[in-house]
């Protein structure tokens, strides 16, 4: 094969219609070889290829016969000297970090390990075993795709409801879901699971990680997965597993391409859980697949006191090190790729503390975080930080810096004490609920830095967190070891399932009460795929790895499904359509423009508002008035936004509580929009609610002598909607 010197630029394989240029990068090398394959079933190499050319520490050459769909792979040649920080070892066959597409995933064998399992000499030993027949294989691919006129959404924050899910497990079951889709990106752009999305208002999904994985050793010999997928290998390809053909190694590339332009289409942006926190080669023990083998004590956080040992942040083995510049060009590469190349709107960063240990401190001001506000791509799409870590320090909620929102575990905690019967007290129950300006006031950022969830995909789904007091993860084979033990859930009386009629009937309205809370809430509510399904994975709080109906979301129905189910699109068109749950900025607590009332104001259950006493005392029952003409907003035409004004009564204890309202406006009267204890319950209200024990209700003013309907307009859309549960499809959605 005619081979050419090639550029040190773009890293990984790039064909550009003539030929193909492979660049690799390793600072401590001293050789690299190009491994070319015939074949995904091949042991070994049909040839090697000195990379002869090495500009600025980029081992590189052109193939001008290659073209896409040519398997490949490295090996590197080093110091061998695990106590320095060195594992290089060029009888293993590496994976370029680069590669945009897997063309063979990996066969778990002794020998992609670097040492001799097992032997006395441990970690420290050569290994001489060739890993070529077992390793996983990059493939050159041309990413031509033909996207039309479709752009990144850029969607408004304050107009942002995120949907979490998993791209296998939303659509494995999902009714009108053609067989050949289920589980796949294809699956998640039907038409039957777009209408689902739709029916809920959401405006942007969440995907678990699609970045390539693989599954743990561990894990494979207990017959598991690594099921959301939190083991990355490659930070350029997607997940060969949702593809349709997943032997074919384009198909995954033209298949993610066509679920973004196809939920592009229907006003839903895609957002991407990324993990640049650790690599799938887990600590010194694990094995040599990519990084360790091109270069090891670059790619990691090694040990200051024996760089034998990695320096581990996340619990799963390793940490990037972050203060080298080819790492952080390794991740910026990879955020571009995805935005420019596959078009998503945004990601959400696993652990995102990590991304700031430059030394052992995690640091806002560190260079990951300058990078990436400077840079005139990602700067502008959407930027979500898991926001710790298991670091020292490593709980940074509030702390990120501007441009950037966050997963906010206080708002997770708090909400849920509440209803689950736990002293919260006033002051901090009204910062959650306004938006959390304790947190991100103070440094100028604004309520949409809060992403509001009350689950997520780590822990109990919504019907568990008012179902079980305890996990019960014994199908993970750890012996119920695994997954947190402080749940703040409650089980209602009762453990798991039961046929008391008046258990179930308390967590339906717990159900409510959870859901109706976080998006009545100021800040960018996060709902959980299958929460709106009464989903339940049996109590298992980290299904990580089930792959199975555990995890699948459950889409049959019964008539307490199909309830819930109507009252969280009932409560996310109320979010949609009231300006006032969606304010960019955060409340004056005082009167705008010489107005009477505030833009918000706080009332004990007899119609007071709270003393200095109250707000320090725990909530027993709280009320909350938004002035919707008083929002002190402009929208785009500098027109000010109006919308209704709204009255959120909270009774989270135990007794049932007598709510007096504040006086509407002149020539206003309060009508009820939702009560969880009766969630049909409508009509005019003459001032006095009661709200029995842990519920709570809505309410919005509206003119006096306006008829009232049958039904508000609300409900009727939820009576219309309860129909409208997928049905089947024709097939050939792609």
């Amino acid at each position: 094969m005619r081979r050419w010197p090639g550029q040190p630029y773009p890293l990984g394989a790039t064909w550009d219609g003539a030929g193909v240029n492979f660049a690799l990068f390793s600072e401590n090398a001293t050789s690299a070889e190009l491994c070319l394959f015939d074949h995904r079933n091949a042991e070994k190499e049909t040839i090697r290829i000195p990379m002869t050319e090495r500009t600025d520490q980029v081992f590189h050459v052109y193939l001008p016969d290659a073209l896409p769909g040519q398997l490949y792979g490295y090996r590197v040649e080093g110091p061998h000297q695990p106590e320095n920080g060195h594992r290089f070892n060029p009888n293993k066959l590496l994976f370029d970090p680069y590669s945009k597409a897997v063309g063979r995933n990996l066969t778990w064998d002794d020998s992609l390990f670097g040492y001799s399992v097992g032997s006395e000499e441990g970690d420290l030993s050569f290994d001489e075993r060739d890993s070529a027949r077992f390793a996983p294989l990059s493939v050159v691919v041309d990413s031509a795709f033909t996207w039309g006129d479709d752009r990144l959404l850029r969607r408004p924050w304050h107009e942002t409801l995120i949907y979490e899910l998993h791209v296998g497990g939303f659509t494995k079951r999902l009714p009108g879901v053609p067989d050949h889709l289920r589980g796949t990106y294809g699956g998640v752009a039907s038409e039957a699971a777009i209408r689902h999305l739709k029916s809920l208002n959401v405006t942007a999904v969440e995907l678990l990680p699609v970045h390539f994985r693989i599954d743990d050793r561990h894990l494979q010999e207990k017959n598991l997965t690594n099921y959301w997928g939190y083991n990355t290998l490659g930070f350029f390809a997607p997940d060969p597993r949702f593809a349709t053909q997943p032997d074919d190694p384009a198909s995954a590339l033209r298949e993610f391409k066509m679920m973004v332009r196809t939920l592009h289409a229907a006003g839903i942006e895609v957002l991407l859980d990324v993990v640049y926190n650790h690599t799938a080669e887990g600590n010194h023990q694990g094995p040599t697949l990519s990084f360790r083998g091109i270069d090891n004590a670059t790619y990691y956080f090694l040990s200051s006191e024996d760089q034998r040992y990695h320096m581990d942040f996340t619990g799963c083995g390793n940490t990037p090190r972050m203060r080298h510049p080819r790492v952080l060009q390794l991740i910026m590469d990879s955020l571009r790729h995805w935005v420019e190349e596959m078009h998503v709107d945004g990601f959400r960063f696993d652990l995102a503390t990590t991304l700031g240990r430059e030394e052992l401190h995690a640091d806002r001001t560190a260079t990951f975080f300058d990078i990436i506000h400077q840079d005139p791509v990602l700067s502008r799409v959407k930027l979500i930080a898991e926001p710790w870590d298991v670091g020292p320090e490593g709980y940074m909620v509030g702390n990120f810096p501007t441009g950037w929102a966050e997963w906010n575990g206080e708002y997770r905690d708090t909400v849920r004490d509440l209803w689950a019967g736990a002293p919260v007290p006033a002051r901090v129950l009204a910062h959650r609920l306004s938006g959390s300006p304790d947190l991100y006031d103070r440094s100028s950022r604004h309520p949409y830095a809060s992403v509001n969830f009350v689950t997520c995909h780590d822990g109990f789904t919504l019907n568990d967190l008012v179902s079980y007091h305890d996990k019960q993860n014994q199908a993970n084979g750890e012996d119920n070891r695994d997954g947190g033990d402080h749940n703040r859930s409650w089980n209602c009386g009762h453990e798991g399932p039961t046929d008391d009629p008046d258990v179930n009937r308390l967590r339906a309205r717990q159900r409510r009460n959870l859901y109706a809370t976080m998006l009545l809430s100021q800040g960018v509510p996060m709902v959980l795929a299958g929460d709106e399904l009464s989903q339940t994975q049996q109590g298992n709080n980290n299904t990580y790895c089930q792959d199975s109906e555990l995890s699948w979301l459950n889409w049959e129905m019964n008539p307490d499904k199909e309830a819930f189910l109507q009252f969280v699109r009932l409560v996310n068109r109320l979010w949609r359509e009231q300006p006032v749950l969606r304010r960019r900025t955060f409340f004056q607590g005082r009167p705008i423009r010489g107005e009477g009332i505030s833009d918000v104001t706080w009332f004990t259950p007899d119609g007071g508002e709270m003393s200095d006493a109250e707000w320090e005392a725990p909530v027993a029952g709280m009320g909350m008035r938004l002035a919707g003409d008083l929002i002190g907003e402009t929208d785009e035409r500098g027109e000010p936004i109006i919308g209704d004004t709204l009255f959120l009564a909270l009774n989270p204890g135990q007794e049932d509580r007598n709510f007096t309202l504040p006086p509407p406006a002149t020539g206003q009267q309060w009508e009820l929009l939702i009560d969880t204890d009766d969630d049909m319950r409508k009509g005019p209200h003459d001032g006095s609610h009661r709200l029995v024990a842990r519920s709570l209700a809505v309410f919005r003013t509206r003119p006096i002598g306006e008829p009232f309907p049958d039904v508000t307009p609300l409900q009727a859309e939820i009576l219309r909607q309860s129909d409208e549960r997928p049905r089947p499809l024709p097939t050939g959605n792609l």
